[in-house]
């Protein structure tokens, strides 16, 4: 399968790297990491340990193809101008697959691609960015796809085949937008924390008082996505939380990994999108916007 992937920084590169063992995979990545990666191969360190030769360039209007499979890792911030930089070489058989944080990115690729040519995921795993050319995969997690009807399809079965047979333990959702809400709430507790006090995911359930905040904010967060026809229960989600926290607690959140890099973060796609379905719902949303506010202060 022809697949390409746009945004691949530290997660978008521990896909392209597996996906190109059995692959034609094309990572469209900053400068400084594909310089190094034409120079010197990718390196996976960590949980994965893997050497590639793969091809990696600067921009999208170098890809003279249309693949089979647009796979989308770029921050939510830039969703809408990265699918219109690669409207180019998305064909009418090219899927595209949105892996990233965020509530908003399906909407903002809307308006580009028709509805019909898009599915979604969520991956758990921890990885980030030791230095152009090598990321550190830190923790494996789960991936999940789903078509966005809700329908197992024989694309989506292909896609999830292709992620097993490179490595990526992968599982096919019939409600992907469910999964994508309980990452939100996931990520609303995690990420903002670990950026604030500059630590490892894992330090939040070392300090008693963290662990108490963060129980706090994951049922804040599940209560407003039950106002938004979301019903999952904050059981489910603390114990995913706690979960995700345990199996990623060696790695730096994706938020804390954008602040030391150039200080921009998701935090208006997940926290912020709560904050205003919160409010349009007559939801308290005090301790999310807390954080928005604090990581803006930044």
């Amino acid at each position: 399968m022809k697949i390409v992937v746009l945004g691949a920084g530290a997660m978008g590169s521990l896909f392209g790297g597996l996906l190109s063992k059995k692959n034609d995979v094309t990572l469209v990545s900053r400068k400084t990491h594909v310089q190094t990666i034409k120079k010197n191969g990718l390196k996976i360190t960590g949980k994965t340990k893997l050497k590639v030769n793969i091809v990696a360039l600067d921009s999208i209007s170098k890809i003279g193809f249309s693949p089979d499979l647009l796979i989308l890792t770029v921050k939510s911030y830039d969703t809408e101008a990265a699918i219109k930089e690669a409207k180019s070489i998305i064909g009418n058989k090219t899927v595209v697959l949105s892996l990233q944080n965020g509530l908003d990115n399906i909407e903002k690729i809307y308006k580009t691609v028709d509805e019909r040519n898009v599915v979604a995921g969520i991956t758990t795993h921890g990885v980030f960015f030791s230095k152009p050319g090598v990321i550190k995969h830190t923790g494996i997690g789960e991936t999940i796809l789903g078509e966005l009807n809700g329908k197992k399809t024989e694309r989506i079965k292909q896609i999830s085949d292709i992620f097993r047979s490179s490595g990526i333990e992968t599982k096919i959702s019939t409600d992907i937008f469910r999964e994508i809400w309980i990452k939100a709430v996931v990520n609303s507790s995690i990420n903002p924390l670990t950026t604030f006090f500059q630590c490892k995911n894992g330090y939040l359930l070392k300090n008693p008082i963290l662990e108490r905040i963060v129980e706090k904010i994951c049922e804040e967060s599940t209560r407003i996505a039950n106002s938004a026809g979301i019903y999952i229960s904050y059981d489910d989600t603390i114990k995913k939380t706690k979960e995700v926290v345990r199996i990623t607690s060696e790695n730096y959140s994706s938020m804390l990994q954008s602040i030391k890099k150039d200080g921009r973060t998701e935090i208006e796609s997940i926290n912020g999108k709560l904050v205003g379905l919160g409010k349009k719902n007559n939801v308290e949303t005090l301790l999310n916007e807390a954080l928005i506010y604090s990581i803006k202060s930044f």
